[in-house]
């Protein structure tokens, strides 16, 4: 990508607007997460918020302190600084994040909302499984773990992951979001919407093909679990998840670690380079999974 494809827009007086691809891609979001974090580390007066996103950022500005124009000036030149992704290194972790799949509470909300639906005669996940060209939906929840995911950006509900599976652009999985939207998904839901895997974070509405329900929280308000205790988000944009099927029977055993205060992801400090992950997604993959259960 060169500045040829990069839009830069104004919202007001008080923002800029950045669109590095009209397609999220690994190599767009990798960009994304390059420039705004140069951007944080200079720590310039007069911006007050940067917000990445998928593939593009926002960056709030105080124009009494430093105009616009000259914040995309600014931009433009972190751009061209890390246009070569192999000079870039990433600082994340990899984490563990059970999932227990067709699960009561969302399995309920499902077949409340089937009018909202594609197919009202299917389940999300056998529909789901149908489009994407998988025999059954045992072989699709497969395909949904075998590989981590990317987490690409936190928003729309304070705290929610998207995640975009790192896996050759052949293989990625891809759904609709629900005809109309649903007034109703559990807390904690593990969905699906265009390429884009999501936790809900909080009960609320939505949109996206519902398969699973995770144990554990990803956003807790009162940072009482260790992993919440300097933020109540606990992904973080550059992570890598790795969603993994479980039992009723671990469900529930980690629901009591959660409530007695306990509970502690399965987690390790990673640190990579784009290159690693776009010359070859499925080694890259493979080398995680070793090192998050093995090493």
């Amino acid at each position: 990508m060169s500045n040829l494809h990069t839009r830069y827009e104004y919202g007001g007086d008080e923002f800029v607007f950045v669109q590095l691809s009209e397609e999220m891609s690994l190599e767009a979001n990798f960009k994304g997460i390059a420039i705004t974090r140069k951007l944080k580390e200079k720590n310039i007066e007069g911006i007050l918020d940067i917000c990445p996103s998928n593939a593009s950022y926002m960056v709030r500005v105080d124009p009494d302190v430093f105009h616009p124009d000259d914040l995309i000036k600014e931009l433009k030149a972190i751009e061209e600084s890390v246009k070569d992704l192999d000079d870039i290194t990433i600082s994340s972790r990899l984490v563990d994040v059970p999932v227990w799949f067709e699960d009561p509470w969302t399995h309920e909300a499902v077949m409340r909302f089937r009018d909202r639906h594609q197919d009202p005669e299917s389940t999300d996940l056998e529909y789901s499984a149908r489009i994407n060209g998988y025999a059954s939906k045992e072989e699709f929840i497969d395909a949904l773990t075998r590989a981590p995911y990317l987490v690409s950006m936190i928003g729309f509900v304070p705290g929610l992951p998207w995640c975009f599976q790192i896996v050759p652009r052949e293989k990625q999985i891809e759904v609709p979001k629900y005809v109309r939207p649903r007034t109703f998904t559990p807390e904690r839901t593990f969905g699906f919407g265009g390429a884009f895997s999501v936790i809900y974070p909080v009960q609320g509405a939505g949109g996206y093909q519902m398969y699973g329900i995770a144990p554990a929280p990803i956003y807790q308000k009162e940072q009482t679990l260790p992993d919440f205790r300097d933020s109540m988000v606990f992904p973080k944009q550059g992570d890598i998840f790795r969603y993994r099927s479980i039992t009723k029977e671990e469900y529930e055993e980690i629901r009591s670690q959660v409530e007695a205060g306990e509970f502690v992801y399965r987690k390790k400090e990673f640190s990579f380079t784009p290159s690693d992950v776009l010359a070859d997604p499925e080694k890259f993959s493979e080398m995680v999974m070793g090192r998050l259960y093995h090493d």
